[in-house]
């Protein structure tokens, strides 16, 4: 699944800063609670030493051999239980305040009283404000966690928003843009030095690409209307020539197929020429054209072409097809349907033009085996051997459609019918 360059940013920071951020809090948790205990370790500590002093000037705290109110207590040891180094440890201890037990940090360290007997003083104090402290922190761990996630997001989507809103603008600009169509190029500055030059280089190469444009154009009409002339010449000397009583049969013949040639190349020279035009966008006027009526229009136009066919043509209206096109275009397109339908198809054959509210159909009767539809619409695809088609009609009504977005043109074949069906589509 494609995303914008913000959001895919976005994904990606979010992701490195989750694990940062997860790894920071862990380090910083583990920190505090070692300083935690340390600190009670370090009192605990402290006080041994006090009790230890305390015994030596008061030999009636040996008698303490359980935990009162100062929260240690002393008993006497054999010499093989006597241990050099102190220990801590956590231990469970019931409190009467909960009626339950709860977590105590015990020291334990032997020593030598003032008797030479060896003694044992374990020292324990109440964790139970240290867990409340280490509850207290992991939430507020989590929520500072939470709120710097959320914090991060915020602020990377509106500085990502505010950078890129320059590139969205260039972007904006070149989606509008059409070869042989005024471009505007106003003045704009960017903050960003990398967006100014990429909309300084873009202007640049619209520029030159607008020149070879209009210098392929002039060239490719300048082309054709050249050539029109001297074909058109030759085209008459011929005619002169076949008018001449002195010519045998074979050569009236052969005069005759290269004037058939000569029309032939017309033909596809006006093809290509159309073709250069309208992908050029040089048909840029519209307006609401009554598809319904220009088709009604054709079909009395060829008139003489469907009766030499004897081909029978039926329209079917069934709603009322008026677009937003231009008319010459509409003309062409229309035009080169109902041309390529009666020509290729059957002497006595069937036409029918269905019209509806975003579609007109064209069904003909013609050889019984479907197109190619993967080159049907494609340059000089020819699907006979008729040697007087340029190959072109069903390329132009391709391009004339391509003009248009949310149009389309397709064909199928069934029950030895062929259709073209050219659709408006709601967009």
């Amino acid at each position: 699944m494609k995303v914008s360059l913000k959001y895919y940013t976005i994904k990606y920071l979010i992701m490195i800063l989750l694990l940062i951020i997860a790894v920071w809090a862990g380090l910083f948790y583990a920190y505090i609670l070692d300083e935690v205990h340390d600190n009670v370790d370090d009192g605990l500590r402290d006080r041994k030493i006090q009790i230890i002093k305390a015994v030596y000037l008061n030999p009636q705290l040996l008698k303490n051999n359980d935990f009162g109110f100062n929260e240690f207590k002393i008993n006497p040891i054999t010499e093989k239980e006597y241990q050099n180094k102190s220990r801590l440890y956590d231990k469970m201890f019931y409190m009467e305040y909960d009626d339950k037990d709860q977590p105590y940090r015990v020291l334990e360290a032997d020593f030598i009283d003032q008797y030479k007997n060896p003694q044992r003083l374990v020292i324990r104090t109440s964790t139970v404000e240290e867990d409340e402290l280490i509850y207290d922190l992991t939430t507020a761990l989590v929520v500072l966690y939470i709120l710097l996630v959320i914090s991060i997001i915020a602020v990377n989507g509106y500085l990502l928003n505010k950078a890129m809103r320059p590139f969205y603008l260039i972007l904006k600009k070149l989606k509008k843009y059409q070869f042989g169509i005024p471009f505007s190029q106003e003045e704009q500055k960017y903050s960003i030095t990398e967006f100014e030059e990429l909309n300084k280089e873009i202007n640049e190469m619209i520029e030159r690409n607008e020149l070879v444009f209009y210098q392929q154009k002039q060239f490719i009409e300048n082309a054709s209307h050249e050539l029109q002339t001297p074909l058109a010449i030759v085209i008459n000397k011929i005619d002169l020539l076949i008018q001449n009583d002195n010519l045998d049969k074979k050569n009236l013949n052969f005069l005759t197929e290269v004037k058939n040639d000569l029309r032939r190349m017309v033909g596809l020279n006006k093809s290509l020429l159309m073709l250069s035009k309208i992908e050029n966008s040089q048909f840029n006027k519209t307006s609401g054209i009554d598809f319904n009526t220009l088709v009604t229009h054709l079909v009395q136009n060829y008139a003489d072409f469907i009766e030499f066919k004897k081909v029978k043509v039926n329209i079917l209206e069934k709603g009322m097809f008026i677009a937003d096109f231009n008319q010459d275009l509409a003309d062409i397109l229309l035009s080169n349907l109902l041309k390529n339908a009666i020509k290729y198809n059957n002497e006595e054959g069937t036409l029918n033009i269905m019209i509806e509210n975003n579609r007109i159909t064209f069904q003909n009767s013609g050889i019984p085996v479907s197109l190619d539809e993967s080159k049907i619409f494609t340059r000089f695809y020819k699907h006979t051997s008729d040697h007087t088609s340029t190959g072109l009609g069903l390329s132009i009504i391709k391009t004339i459609i391509k003009q248009y977005p949310g149009w389309e043109v397709t064909y199928k074949f069934e029950d030895k019918m062929h259709y073209f069906m050219i659709q408006k589509n709601r967009i």
